[in-house]
């Protein structure tokens, strides 16, 4: 018979060893070598069958085995040890306690996925790794930060294929009391839960389970319990599943409910209110409405309310196509949010139309999310430069009458926990020349370029060879999955070859991705797979989203041309793409491949982690290797930018990657000298290794998020909380006066002199007169904006000079200024007018500007 519900029981410790339950449930252990070690040492086969997860581990050990090593004091010390490494590491402080200027009381960062340890297998992909790292190394750093999600009781989904190579999907349900978490509870131990109301006068609620990411608690919200009827409790059940109704539910409970989570912890624990809230995308958008109800609950009215939300609001956008937001019908949202036009059913004190109009686009049907998680955060950014700049451009409707590049997103570009994703050999050369405390805060890696290139040759040759065994294992597993004998797979053993070089590539498989690119032309692939003196293998992995029928034919495709018994032996696909798999990936190819359609990789974080391992990337410069490939540590794959048809363009760039690899990337790894070291490609190993890996890290990230982000934000909220929140009222004060007036602000006539020799450099005097309707000159700057002008009049390559008020006639204000002409050739000038308020992070932010108009 089977079992109703399956659950975990913990093994009772031996006292010498009671240490290893709090080892086991702080997932510092995830990034922790030593602290594996131990659990290993348990029982090293049993350690491999149970997926390297301590809590399983602790759980099915004979009790007669822990109390053998309850009698070794050497494994005694070792576990000790260990827990006085934890301790240490959980209180002594660290970079951001040694920052000045810094003053945070505490970030909470919302994501709808967290990708910390396959262990807890909380996320899809790369949006959800990257949130992952963010945590751990916000805690390596010292950040008083809050990580904030829901809990999927059947994770994202595993992977198999079948005997034709088609995707098939499998949820296993996951158990809270078999992983590393603890549920928040009140003084007399009853689970803490949060409620959220629903239509119908129903009231969704949730219990809040606690991760320990070293020094981070990241709260998880779980709908599956008791108090729930069937369709509510089913509302955190899978991860982007569902229909809009299922994941509206999802994205209302985490956003107002994780509010109410953090509020929860935090008066529970003693610590101070965050004064800093962090959307990771738009998903978590509705949290800022949750803060805004609570402001107007404490007696502030809704726009001194929004002021203070927007004041220490953060919002990370992280894609580069429309297409990648979440939209919702209007009536969808209507019906949540309910009530009438006057006051919302679900946020008290709110009116309806007020919460709609965060997320109005110029489709008046549709809610916009990242519109709404835009206009409720002071501070937005995109991933990498490059996508800064394509997120100022697809966003710029919002701010009407600005260049593109006056749009106020700036950009972080994302980085990599190096302790997750560094193979073990690269940590130790690390901890040797840098010392541990350093490597422990992912600094000091440029000094690996000290190894000497015979060692890091023999590295990576030696991490090749774990990734082959890898390989062959997985090749197994998977056939014998789709319906092969054990008789028939003799050939796995020869799969691969340690000694070829070994390209990876693995992600999500939507189209941009262009997972079948390098299929473009299959005889040109197969003639590199196969040559007899350079030949190359290939090992690809990903999953495509359950409802993408066009991305399970790109993996079917791949796996079909896989499938050769003539190629089966240099290509593989391997299925259920996850955080165990990637790992061999990132330590054991020798180049990582990513030809995504540019510009529409937001980041893409894989090409780094390859880095961090001496991999080097072959790609297209889109995301992050647009601004940190610099002809050393890899290779740029020529992108065929501009040419609109599809199939042309993917012609091209497959011709461009075949020509790479056969003419440059393959000859380079084969060119040995006498030791039979590659000498030109170790070189670029060591480069990639000094230069790469530092900017790649996720500790460079966090910083950049705390020093241009987080300490604004937190100042900007100080400013506008003080005294009763009087900067906030001020602020809406201000916003609303320069609203009314701002359709009546004019600049009435422009006159310019002192171009008699108009030569760069020259002096150039402009006078404007402004009719200011009403508003006082401090309340805005007006500028000259001269720049390069086209045939059709539009300036670029503009620079902007603050003009002076000169005096004022007949209540019209005169303004000028005298400025050197900072280009040559066709140029041209204007006068504008924007708001200003020492409240303002940018001059842009109120969307508006008047500008002369002749």
């Amino acid at each position: 018979m089977k079992a109703l519900r399956r659950f975990t029981v913990r093994a009772h410790l031996p006292q010498r060893l009671s240490a290893l339950a709090a080892l086991s449930t702080n997932l510092r252990w995830s990034w922790h070598g030593p602290t594996q070690d131990l659990f290993a040492e348990l029982d090293p086969e049993l350690w491999r069958e149970v997926g390297q997860d301590p809590v399983r581990m602790l759980g099915e050990v004979p009790a007669a085995r822990l109390d053998e090593l309850a009698a070794d004091d050497d494994y005694v010390a070792r576990v000790e040890a260990a827990d006085a490494g934890l301790r240490d590491y959980l209180t002594r402080p660290r970079w951001f306690q040694e920052q000045s200027g810094t003053d945070v009381a505490g970030i909470a960062y919302f994501s709808m996925e967290f990708g910390v340890t396959e262990v807890l297998p909380n996320y899809s992909g790369g949006l959800g790794i990257l949130a992952g790292d963010h945590l751990k190394a916000a805690s390596d750093l010292g950040l008083p930060l809050i990580g904030v999600g829901l809990l999927y009781r059947s994770g994202y989904f595993r992977q198999s294929l079948s005997a034709d190579g088609w995707q098939l999907e499998h949820y296993p349900a996951l158990d809270p009391q078999g992983l590393p978490l603890k549920l928040l509870t009140s003084e007399d131990g009853s689970p803490v839960l949060i409620h959220v109301g629903m239509p119908e006068g129903r009231v969704l609620r949730a219990r809040v389970w606690i991760a320990q990411v070293g020094r981070i608690p990241l709260l998880l919200l779980d709908s599956d319990i008791a108090e729930n009827d069937p369709e509510l409790r089913a509302v955190t059940d899978r991860l982007y599943g569902g229909d809009q109704d299922h994941r509206i539910k999802q994205e209302i409970l985490a956003g107002i409910g994780g509010v109410r989570a953090v509020r929860a912890y935090t008066h529970a624990n003693g610590l101070p209110d965050p004064d800093v809230f962090h959307m990771n995308e738009g998903h978590a958008g509705f949290l800022g409405v949750e803060r805004i109800r609570e402001f107007v609950a404490a007696g502030l009215d809704f726009d001194t309310a929004l002021a203070a939300v927007r004041a220490g609001t953060v919002f990370t956008t992280h894609t580069p196509v429309p297409a990648g937001i979440d939209r919702f019908p209007m009536s969808l949202v209507r019906r949540y949010f309910g009530g009438s036009e006057a006051e919302s059913t679900l946020l008290p004190g709110l009116a309806l139309d007020q919460i709609l109009a965060f997320g109005r686009e110029a489709d008046p049907g549709v809610f916009n999310m990242a519109n709404m998680g835009l206009r409720l955060a002071q501070r937005a950014n995109g991933v990498s430069k490059l996508h800064g700049e394509v997120s100022r451009d697809m966003f710029a409707s919002l701010w009407p009458g600005f260049d593109a590049s006056e749009v106020p997103i700036g950009s972080v570009t994302n980085g990599v926990h190096a302790p997750t994703w560094a193979a073990r050999e690269w940590l130790d050369k690390a901890r040797e020349l840098v010392g541990p405390e350093l490597v422990e805060e992912a600094r000091g890696w440029e000094n690996l370029s000290d190894v000497d290139l015979g060692e890091l040759w023999s590295t990576r040759q030696e991490l090749r060879g774990v990734l082959i065994d890898e390989v062959r294992r997985r090749v197994r597993a998977s056939w014998r999955q789709r319906g092969a004998a054990e008789a028939e797979l003799g050939w796995v053993d020869s799969v691969f070859d340690p000694n070829v070089l070994t390209i990876g590539f693995a992600r999500r498989v939507p189209t941009y991705k262009r997972l079948t690119l390098m299929l473009r032309d299959p005889d040109r692939l197969r003639a590199l797979l196969l040559d007899p003196e350079r030949p190359v293998q290939l090992v690809v992995a990903g999953k495509s989203h359950p409802a993408d029928d066009g991305g399970k034919a790109l993996i079917q495709q791949v796996v079909r041309f896989a499938d050769d018994p003539a190629v089966r032996h240099r290509i593989v696909f391997l299925p259920d793409y996850d955080m165990s798999m990637a790992r061999y990936l990132y330590w054991g190819c020798d180049v990582w491949l990513n030809n995504p359609l540019r510009p529409l990789e937001a980041c893409g974080t894989s090409g780094m982690k390859s880095a961090l391992n001496g991999g080097l990337n072959l790609s297209i410069r889109d995301g992050w290797w647009d601004e940190m490939f610099d002809g050393e540590n890899g290779w740029s794959i020529p992108s065929a930018d501009g040419v609109t048809d599809e199939v042309r363009r993917d012609d091209l760039e497959a011709a461009a990657l075949y020509e790479l690899v056969e003419r440059t990337v393959a000859p380079r790894f084969y060119d040995r000298d006498e030791r039979d070291v590659p000498v030109r490609w170790t070189e670029m190993v060591r480069h990639t290794l000094q230069t790469t890996s530092p900017q790649v890290l996720a500790s460079r990230m966090v910083a950049d998020y705390a020093q241009q982000y987080y300490g604004p934000a937190a100042a900007a909220f100080a400013k506008v909380s003080t005294d009763d929140f009087a900067g906030a009222r001020a602020l809406a004060e201000y916003r609303t006066r320069v609203d009314q007036a701002w359709p009546s602000v004019r600049v009435l006539q422009v006159d310019s002199s002192g171009l008699d020799i108009p030569v760069i450099g020259a002096d150039l005097s402009l006078r404007a007169r402004i009719d200011l309707a009403g508003l006082s000159p401090d309340d805005v700057t007006v500028e000259a904006v001269i720049g390069r002008v086209s045939p059709t009049d539009e300036l670029t390559e503009t620079t902007a000079f603050a003009m002076s008020l000169e005096g004022v006639t007949d209540g019209v204000h005169d303004f000028a200024i005298t400025a050197p002409v900072p280009l040559s050739g066709a140029v041209g000038y204007t006068v504008r007018v924007l708001p200003r308020n020492a409240l303002l992070a940018s001059p842009a932010e109120l969307g508006l500007v008047a500008v002369a108009t002749g």
